[in-house]
């Protein structure tokens, strides 16, 4: 047996008088049940029982220690009552990571979530930084890319499409673009990748042995509602996800570009660690969002380098 059992097996004979009372209740033998306190004893090195042929009694120090165990084994049942409640009705903090502008897509359903589960109180961190969920206690985060972290599960988001753009005040000072190489001439406004440093490439199909592009860059930053903000007050040409340009699209505060020449499908991924016994908040989070945003689909992460 083990420590705890051990705990149990002298708790329960302290309860009932016997070692033959407790076996019956723990469904051992009294034999059993016997090898178990004298193993305690010898690990405590204290005797907790007097016995004789016809009585079994605590000792000084065994009703002492007694004392102190039942309210061990007693806090371990309320602990264990606690969470086949919380099992029943999720309740908790939850902490989320998520990039800044992924709130487009989440906010508009975190409503629904929380009316579902209402004992949930939901903690977002909207940060572009890549955190470390294990290390730094976050419970679920959304990222983008390909993320090396064997540890973590994943469930991929719908994908969405990169689509460059600029406003219809930028347009008419410079003219639009009919084909890739009359970027040439324009002013392009750059995404950077908070965690690499590295400047996103425009998502254009150019002839693998024609020169580069020089567009010259006007202004770089690392956050993609910035972007957006310098593309509508018209400072040059942007690339942006199509979630973040559909409203000021429908608005006619921005135009799209080169649509024939672009490919670039891109997706979040919903992410968590990958433990045996996923908290009950966790699991509801990933099923209410796998629903809403994502597809069913839920794979371990390979190990690979982080795009961007």
């Amino acid at each position: 047996m083990d420590s705890l059992s051990g705990l149990i097996a002298f708790v329960r004979t302290a309860d009932l008088g016997s070692f033959v009372a407790a076996g019956r209740m723990l469904g051992l033998s009294a034999s059993a049940v016997g090898k178990a306190v004298t193993k305690l004893e010898q690990q405590l090195g204290i005797r907790l029982f007097q016995r004789s042929t016809r009585s079994l009694r605590l000792t000084e120090e065994g009703r002492a220690f007694h004392e102190r165990c039942r309210r061990i084994l007693d806090d371990l049942d309320d602990a264990r009552a606690m969470l086949a409640r919380t099992t029943d009705a999720p309740r908790g903090r939850l902490r989320v990571s998520t990039p800044i502008v992924s709130y487009h897509l989440l906010l508009p359903v975190l409503p629904d979530f929380m009316t579902r589960y209402p004992e949930i109180d939901v903690d977002l961190d909207f940060n572009d930084r890549l955190v470390d969920l294990i290390d730094e206690g976050v419970d679920v985060a959304i990222r983008s890319g390909e993320l090396p972290d064997s540890r973590l599960m994943r469930r991929t988001l719908r994908p969405f499409q990169m689509l460059l753009c600029a406003a219809p005040s930028y347009l008419e000072r410079h003219g639009t673009p009919e084909c890739p190489r009359d970027l040439d001439r324009h002013l392009g406004i750059r995404f950077r990748y908070p965690n690499s440093g590295k400047i996103q490439a425009w998502p254009l199909t150019l002839p693998a042995d024609g020169p580069d592009l020089r567009t010259r860059t006007v202004l770089t930053c690392n956050n993609m509602e910035a972007l957006r903000g310098a593309i509508i007050a018209g400072l040059g040409i942007g690339c942006m996800p199509d979630f973040l340009a559909r409203d000021p699209l429908a608005k006619g505060e921005l135009r799209t570009l080169l649509d024939d020449h672009i490919d670039a499908p891109g997706h979040f991924s919903l992410i968590w660690p990958s433990n045996r016994n996923l908290s009950p908040k966790v699991r509801v989070f990933v099923d209410f969002i796998g629903e809403r945003l994502f597809s069913t689909r839920c794979e371990r992460l390979p190990r690979q380098p982080l795009s961007g």
